[in-house]
């Protein structure tokens, strides 16, 4: 149950950045995302980075010509932050709004610390808005913490056994396992992911 004095809105993720009580932020891209982005030929696919902060995976897609990156965020400080260091990305591409209030159709969508800072009631509700979003045969990629963590604030931890029951309904699991190419602060603490959409008549 969250803290009674903690409302996750727009709000509270922006003076987050404001003040820079930003500790998941680790300055750069991760290794797990790097690599998967450096086996990816098509640069043309369209790409959504939800609850994305400060994005540096974006700012590495861009610099390797993936141009057609959408970052979505609730903080206009963090698209700021970003816009700040990457001045030629389009800003037709930021979206300051709430993830679940996004309609656009995407080829692959990237998690990285998102989930995690999501009201835990809301975990099906984020398997289902991601299938929403993707395109036929679109895939979730990316990082989930098998760790504890924290129950009444985010970072919210969680474990492989129970976010299957989230994702079985909407995507067939193509990798869900520990990471093994992890930054060494979270080694061991990972599960890396490549989901694909499911068909809607068969969700």
């Amino acid at each position: 149950m969250l803290r009674k004095n903690i409302i996750l809105n727009r709000d509270f993720w922006n003076d987050k950045y404001v003040k820079s009580e930003t500790g998941w932020d680790v300055g750069k891209i991760t290794t797990p995302l790097k690599e998967y982005f450096d086996q990816l030929n098509n640069k043309k696919i369209k790409i959504l980075i939800p609850g994305c902060g400060n994005a540096y995976e974006a700012e590495y897609l861009f610099k390797n010509n993936f141009l057609s990156t959408f970052l979505l965020d609730y903080s206009d400080q963090a698209l700021r932050n970003f816009k700040r260091r990457v001045p030629a990305f389009s800003k037709r591409q930021l979206l300051n709004q709430d993830f679940f209030d996004e309609h656009g159709k995407y080829n692959l969508i990237i998690e990285q610390t998102f989930f995690c800072a999501i009201d835990k009631n809301r975990r099906s509700d984020y398997f289902s808005q991601m299938n929403n979003l993707l395109k036929d045969n679109g895939k979730l990629v990316g990082l989930l913490f098998n760790d504890s963590l924290n129950e009444d604030k985010p970072p919210f931890g969680g474990c492989k056994r129970e976010y299957k029951k989230y994702i079985e309904p909407y995507f067939n699991i193509k990798v869900f396992e520990t990471a093994y190419n992890s930054i060494e602060s979270r080694r061991g603490r990972e599960l890396f992911m490549i989901l694909i959409k499911k068909d809607k008549e068969k969700c």
